[in-house]
């Protein structure tokens, strides 16, 4: 296959952070920061950002509230990001030979 057959893959997801954190809320209701950042193994800063970068394409809402007196921030999937995320991974496993397609099947 040539470069120029394969589909393109969506720069908004195209990030490890940002992919692990759709990943994660593909399987869950929804995820709060602190999850979210240990699951993707990065920092305040840097979660934040790429949470800004996936509310700011309609991939996830986020919900802030308090529990107690601590903020809390929820991230919710939303059908925009999850057809996103499905287009993703299908245009990603155009990417691969079809040995590899068949074992992971």
């Amino acid at each position: 296959m040539t470069p120029d057959k394969f589909a393109p893959l969506d720069p908004v997801i195209h990030s490890q952070v940002r992919l692990a954190v759709l990943s994660i809320l593909a399987s869950a209701a929804q995820a709060d920061f602190n999850f979210l950042k240990s699951a993707a193994g990065t920092t305040d800063g840097n979660l934040s950002t790429h949470l800004a970068k996936l509310e700011e394409a309609g991939y996830i809402r986020i919900k802030k509230s308090f529990q107690g007196r601590k903020p809390l921030t929820t991230c919710i999937l939303t059908e925009r990001g999850r057809s996103a995320l499905s287009r993703y991974v299908k245009a990603l496993e155009d990417y691969l030979p079809k040995e590899i397609k068949s074992k992971a099947s």
